[in-house]
């Protein structure tokens, strides 16, 4: 399977030139050994660079029997799941779902007692299913989504209905989430041990959702799979996925500190959101790290346009581009022409939006925004499969050639420990008593219109 995908890089120089990224290539050659040889960081947390085997053919195959059965009983699959546990199929979902993303909802992402409100008065006369995404089954955020949702919806249908409409994707055998599906028969699949949460869109984590939107998961990880066979190739000349990280990591070495991820295709913004957390949580360790960023153009050209034109150069810009295969939506004339539009009659979206694209990524370079694209042929099942495995070994390059473990989240648990403790947790009693001395002794520090 050819790779439907390409990194052009015409607005990198003179910041980055080809000869100075090849330069890098025994680095790269190292880092490569390093993965594939499971002796770097994180080695332990590589499942996802194979992805056939990571999910097997038999495993894709139960999945999309098991979307398909839910799809038949249900309107609406509400997917419970934080971080990489929901973003790689909101993502995938988003993008190429359709009109059929509208029946994939989201909860347990947030703790707003509004969104919660608001998504239970909007399921209320639906048939919903459930599948409930937690390795452990107690990550705060999820677990008490799936207490409210598991709590409505076996009241709407009785609970021994309830256990055929809620799936379960957890660890194989241990945790709370595992022990209750066992109990109440729910059908489960695996997160792998051998995957960070981040990684795992193209295992049961993110099929099942992406599935039950009706999109093509064989394709996806048939993609995905010819990827990865592509990255195995480590000359700079031959692979875009570590071209792409080498530059990275030159801009930032020359005080590019901020990547915004840029299109001008709104239903790729939650790729872009996937994205911020495949980069941030990898990369961002012992005071390093490039900020991710991302905007949806051309909406954010009238408001972060001018930032990004003039503000500090501290940024670079990656582009995803879409070359093909979108919609013919054609310009109409008018005869009055009081807008002045009329030289634009006849053209399509596409070709203005595209035109708009290739403005703007000049317009950068021309204020000195060191730029690169990510040139997709079209939108579709295949090129997701490739776009994601394309950012993940990236991601993966990106952070040995930094020096960092790019597959351990250590910081993210500084928030959990101090939430529990002034939620009043059992076990965290002298951190409760600590956290709350501390936050009284600075209160009448606000400043108010008093």
């Amino acid at each position: 399977m050819s790779i439907p995908l390409s990194l052009d890089v015409k607005y990198l120089a003179p910041e980055v030139t080809p000869d100075e990224v090849y330069a890098w290539q025994s680095f790269v050659d190292f880092c490569h050994e390093k993965l594939h040889g499971h002796t770097g960081a994180g080695s332990d947390f590589l499942g996802w660079m194979d992805p056939s085997a990571m999910i097997p053919t038999e495993e894709v195959d139960r999945i999309a029997k098991t979307a398909q059965e839910l799809r038949a009983n249900s309107d609406i699959l509400i997917v419970i799941g934080i971080g990489g546990s929901y973003l790689g199929a909101r993502a995938v979902v988003e993008a190429i779902g359709g009109a059929e993303r509208s029946r994939v909802l989201f909860a347990g992402q947030n703790i707003s007692a509004e969104y919660h409100k608001e998504l239970l008065e909007c399921i209320e006369n639906k048939r919903v299913a459930i599948n409930m995404i937690s390795k452990s089954g107690t990550t705060t955020e999820p677990a008490v989504a799936f207490r409210i949702l598991r709590s409505w919806l076996e009241e709407k249908v009785g609970a021994e209905a309830a256990s055929k409409l809620i799936v379960a994707t957890t660890d194989a055998s241990k945790g709370a989430l595992r022990q209750l599906a066992d109990e109440q028969n729910y059908t489960t699949f695996v997160v792998p041990d051998d995957v960070g949460g981040r990684f795992s869109v193209l295992s049961a984590v993110g099929l099942l959702p992406i599935a039950y939107a009706g999109i093509d998961i064989k394709k996806l990880v048939a993609a995905a799979q010819a990827c990865s066979e592509a990255c195995m190739e480590t000359d700079l000349k031959k692979n875009p996925a570590y071209f792409y990280a080498v530059v990275r990591n030159m801009l930032y070495k020359k005080g590019k500190d901020i990547e915004v991820l840029a299109s001008f295709e709104p239903r790729l913004h939650y790729i872009a959101e996937w994205w911020k957390q495949l980069y941030g949580e990898s990369e961002a360790k012992e005071n390093m790290g490039i900020f991710p960023a991302a905007v949806d153009f051309t909406s954010d050209l009238h408001s972060m346009g001018q930032l990004i034109q003039q503000g500090k150069r501290n940024m670079f810009e990656t582009f995803v581009e879409i070359t093909g295969g979108e919609p013919e939506v054609v310009i109409p004339k008018d005869p009055a022409n009081l807008d002045g539009l009329n030289f634009l009659a006849g053209k399509t979206l596409f070709e203005v939006n595209h035109e708009a694209f290739r403005a703007t990524a000049l317009a950068h370079r021309e204020g000195n925004m060191p730029n690169m694209s990510i040139k997709l042929g079209r939108l579709d099942a295949e090129t997701m499969g490739a776009m994601l495995y394309f950012f993940e070994k990236a991601c993966a390059m990106s952070g040995y050639l930094l020096h960092v473990n790019p597959f351990n989240q250590p910081g993210v648990e500084a928030y959990k420990k101090h939430m529990f403790a002034l939620l009043g947790k059992p076990g965290f009693e002298k951190e409760t008593k600590e956290l709350r001395e501390l936050i009284s002794g600075t209160e009448g520090q606000e400043i108010s219109f008093d």
